[in-house]
């Protein structure tokens, strides 16, 4: 059953709970289809699920719950009294991108102070997004680094 509103769009609850589930199945190591396996669904069946294109009935839910190794209010934590996700809160949703935990589950490993800020600064720049400005020091003001090549001719 598609859970599209008047506007074309899934319901923010049905994403939401889909987020949960992902987030979970994610952070056991398991796959869409071994999920999906566990539970008599095909793997974009529980993409779906997990996308909020389609609603999970209850008792999907408390197979997916089982399957997960968990309780169904685990899977939907922060949905309580019908009200709709916070659009500002988007950390599970960043949980959920590709990558998101394993890089989360590295810099957890690496305890050096110095190295994570720098995972921190290689992340920024990698992604485009602009630093923050410390000890009063902006853009402009930084020395800028040229790349030098130095070329060789064959002969």
């Amino acid at each position: 059953m598609t859970t599209l509103r008047g506007d074309g769009t899934p319901h923010p609850l049905d994403i939401s709970l889909g987020r949960n589930i992902r987030l979970r199945r994610k952070s056991l190591g398991m796959s869409q289809s071994a999920l999906g396996e566990a539970v008599g669904l095909t793997f974009q069946q529980v993409q779906k699920y997990e996308r909020g294109k389609n609603r999970v009935s209850f008792s999907k839910l408390a197979g997916i719950a089982t399957a997960l190794q968990c309780r169904i209010s685990d899977l939907i934590e922060g949905l309580e009294d019908g009200a709709e996700a916070d659009p500002g809160d988007n950390r599970a949703a960043l949980l959920g991108e590709t990558g998101a935990l394993e890089l989360l589950q590295t810099y957890a490993s690496v305890k050096s102070p110095r190295l994570r800020r720098a995972i921190i600064s290689l992340a920024k720049g990698l992604s485009d997004q602009p630093e923050d400005v410390e000890d009063g020091a902006d853009d402009a003001n930084r020395p800028r680094r040229e790349a030098r090549t130095r070329w060789r001719r064959r002969t």
